[in-house]
């Protein structure tokens, strides 16, 4: 079995238009996610997602740096010491 590692990947999304890539991403790496919380934040116009994550450290990476590629989305990942 592959050694998997928590992580929680913290996404701010300043383009709406970006929303049906990042869901799509998120569907593909769906067996890894442990959940998510979406607050929209009208008063600047953007939205926070924070996504729990179990799995490989590559398909963290991987679907981190998938997010980070798109444009008007930020990311920042942490990973549990374990």
């Amino acid at each position: 079995m592959e050694e998997t590692r928590v992580a929680v990947i913290s996404i701010i999304v300043e383009k709406v238009e970006a929303v049906e890539a990042i869901n799509a991403l998120l569907h593909q790496y769906r067996q890894h996610i442990i959940g998510r919380m979406g607050v929209p934040y009208p008063k600047k116009e953007i939205s926070i997602i924070s996504v729990a994550m179990d799995g490989p450290m590559d398909s963290v990476s991987a679907l981190s740096g998938k997010l980070g590629a798109l444009a008007g989305v930020s990311i920042k990942t942490v990973y549990s010491k374990k």
